[in-house]
């Protein structure tokens, strides 16, 4: 499983200990397009980055290869999809993962790509 960005700022909050659990349960990886998006973003205050910063600490980070790019490239003429989508969605792809999205809607275009949205099981 590779978990998007909004899954992991979804964690952060009090009130998704379900998602928490998700995540303690089946310890997916993230793409390196998710630590930068959600440690780099502006408005993050200090008890965020300090929880997003050791949940990286100890989550699988994949890096960019040639042939994440190169899917994500595809991807990206085909259809107007985000730098940071198509990155992420290639990733899945390339690695054969599911991807854990509160945004399917965003994805289920792509051929080949499993998704999983944690929030419909959530009570």
């Amino acid at each position: 499983m590779l978990i998007d960005t909004n899954i992991i700022i979804y964690a952060m909050k009090p009130e998704h200990q379900v998602i928490r659990q998700f995540i303690a349960e089946h310890s997916p990886a993230v793409s390196a397009v998710s630590y930068v998006e959600a440690l780099g973003y502006h408005k993050l205050v200090d008890s965020e980055r300090v929880l997003l910063e050791k949940f990286f600490r100890t989550a699988k980070i994949l890096s960019l290869t040639r042939p994440i790019l190169k899917r994500a490239v595809k991807l990206r003429q085909l259809r107007k999809i985000s730098l940071g989508d198509a990155l992420v969605a290639g990733t899945a792809l390339v690695k054969k993962l599911v991807l854990v999205t509160r945004n399917t809607e965003d994805f289920k275009w792509i051929d080949g790509l499993s998704l999983l949205n944690p929030f419909l099981s959530e009570p």
